[in-house]
């Protein structure tokens, strides 16, 4: 072969490729190729996240309806003090009914919670600051105080004796009077032994006599076990005989207790005794003076027409 002729050598390129074996240029408008898509996550991850997430919902959904049941439908109390004997035990779980008193008023004979803010105050006499007057603000803290949020709250459970308007009185024949009518409690309360001051008890049902007309918005309560609770009829004897630190409002009513649900030995409702039902329990000593003098009225009318007809 002449030395002036040489073989075409085709260059090499980096790759090991010659010119010849390169591919195309790709195109300016041709769209670059996306991104590997990452690898899927296990699905035991998957699941693990869910069960948690759902968990926490659930927890958390609880709490809410919870805490909403309590405030404004049912509420579980324990009995702290022996004032309600022997109906409430110390350490009796009781129901109570936040919604009744939105459908119905207060009756007699009504086992009733209530709070000690703005009335009675805490166990020690000290007074506590009344609920917010605010919709929302007293929500808000009802809330607290259902979760435990919110220590420096006293509620009372006593039986609801006198309504607005009714003349409380005791003793006759050992009983209370409510409008003139006997309250036979001897099914129900434990009798007063001692009065006040270590005299003798003034009947079965009061440690002193007093009467009484309860004030409008207020009512007149009272503990099962008369000897041993601070009550209306406790109240107004150390508060120098006052009808406004002796009974409460109506709005600081929380509800009505009606089923105890613990002990078993006790599980049972907490009827309104039947003492509280008779008929004439519901005249106020105005229509009671009234009905008592429609008779002397007739009887003058009729001895007015006959003193008037003719001989």
């Amino acid at each position: 072969m002449p030395d002036d002729q040489t073989m075409d050598q085709p260059e090499l390129t980096s790759a090991g490729q010659s010119d010849a074996e390169q591919p195309p240029p790709p195109e300016a408008d041709q769209e670059p190729q996306p991104d590997a898509a990452p690898p899927p996550e296990p699905a035991d991850r998957k699941k693990g996240g869910g069960f948690v997430r759902q968990t926490l919902a659930i927890l958390v959904v609880a709490v809410v309806l919870t805490t909403l049941l309590k405030i404004f439908v049912v509420q579980v109390y324990v009995i702290p003090s022996p004032s309600m004997q022997n109906t409430l035990m110390v350490g009796d779980r009781i129901l109570v009914n936040k919604l009744v008193y939105h459908f119905r008023g207060v009756d007699r004979g009504d086992i009733i919670v209530f709070s000690g803010a703005g009335t009675w105050g805490d166990l020690d006499g000290q007074p506590i600051a009344p609920l917010p007057g605010n919709p929302v603000e007293r929500i808000w803290d009802e809330a607290l105080a259902a979760i435990g949020l919110r220590a420096d709250t006293t509620d009372y459970i006593k039986r609801v004796i006198g309504l607005p308007g009714d003349h409380v009185a005791c003793c006759t024949d050992g009983n209370i009077t409510v409008n003139r009518v006997q309250l036979n409690e001897s099914s129900f309360i434990i009798p007063a032994d001692i009065g006040i001051n270590g005299d003798q008890a003034a009947g079965p049902a009061s440690l002193r006599k007093f009467s009484i007309t309860v004030p409008p918005g207020r009512l007149w309560v009272m503990g099962d076990n008369r000897s041993d609770s601070e009550d209306s009829m406790y109240r107004y004897t150390i508060m120098g005989d006052s009808l406004t630190q002796s009974t409460i409002p109506e709005s600081q009513v929380a509800g009505r207790a009606f089923f105890i649900i613990w002990p078993l030995s006790q599980f049972g409702d907490l009827p309104i005794p039947a003492v509280f039902k008779q008929a004439a329990i519901n005249a106020t000593p105005a229509a009671a003076g009234v009905a008592l003098a429609t008779p002397v009225l007739i009887w003058q009318r009729r001895k007015r027409r006959r003193g008037q007809s003719p001989n």
